[in-house]
């Protein structure tokens, strides 16, 4: 039982665990997550429950009348299941969003193309660009900048927030932060041609100066 339960928790974990979360975003989605599992699971028990007792108990079902289980299984138990976790949701979801604040993210855009990743990191000395690698500080938002120079891509990193596509001639923003300084792992998330498979991005996260001293190292972005 100990090695089951071993291998279990460590399922849990890894580089693409969305339950694993290293950034304000991708918690309050595993918060979501862990929400409906527990709903979910206490549902799944009161209708077991429930058939138990009919199997137990042939009596009640006689006496409990069918406008009883419709009301009751059909519409009073759904509201109050599916109304909380509706509301949860749509707080979690604006919670998502890269609403204005005062603080202002770090910009990075990201230019997605069969079959590699291109970051772009604007700053007062021009900007930098990175392929196939991220570089994001630590305890501050960064708003990436999302689109694609060719097919619908899927931009994802699991342990630091939600998917977001690349859609050709649109840009969509998703705002990501790592709590942690350490390596993570992008994927793409959207099927987008042969080498689909293959098409994944290091991540990097780093603390206070050590961001700065990062982006100095990378070329400078050339028109």
């Amino acid at each position: 039982m100990i090695g089951n339960g071993s291998l279990l928790i460590a399922g849990c974990s890894g580089p693409l665990s969305t339950v694993d979360p290293a950034g304000a975003s991708a918690a309050a989605i595993a918060s979501l997550w862990w929400a409906m599992l527990i709903g979910a699971t206490l549902l799944f028990a009161l209708v077991m429950a429930l058939l138990l007792w009919v199997f137990l108990k042939p009596a009640a079902k006689r006496s409990a009348s069918p406008k009883l289980w419709l009301v009751g299984g059909g519409l009073v138990l759904p509201a109050l299941v599916l109304t909380p976790l509706l509301g949860y949701g749509l707080y979690i979801g604006e919670k998502l969003l890269a609403h204005p604040r005062a603080d202002a993210p770090v910009r990075i855009d990201v230019l997605v193309r069969q079959w590699d990743w291109t970051f772009r990191y604007p700053g007062p000395n021009g900007t930098r660009v990175s392929v196939n690698e991220l570089h994001l500080p630590v305890g501050r938002a960064a708003d990436l900048h999302v689109t694609t120079a060719d097919v619908i891509h899927g931009f994802w990193i699991p342990r630091l927030g939600g998917k977001v596509d690349a859609i050709p001639g649109h840009t969509n923003v998703v705002r990501l932060s790592a709590s942690q300084a350490g390596s993570y792992r992008g994927v793409c998330a959207e099927f987008c041609g042969t080498g689909h498979t293959v098409m994944d991005f290091a991540v990097e996260a780093h603390d206070g100066d050590a961001f700065d001293a990062q982006l100095d190292k990378l070329s400078k972005d050339t028109p």
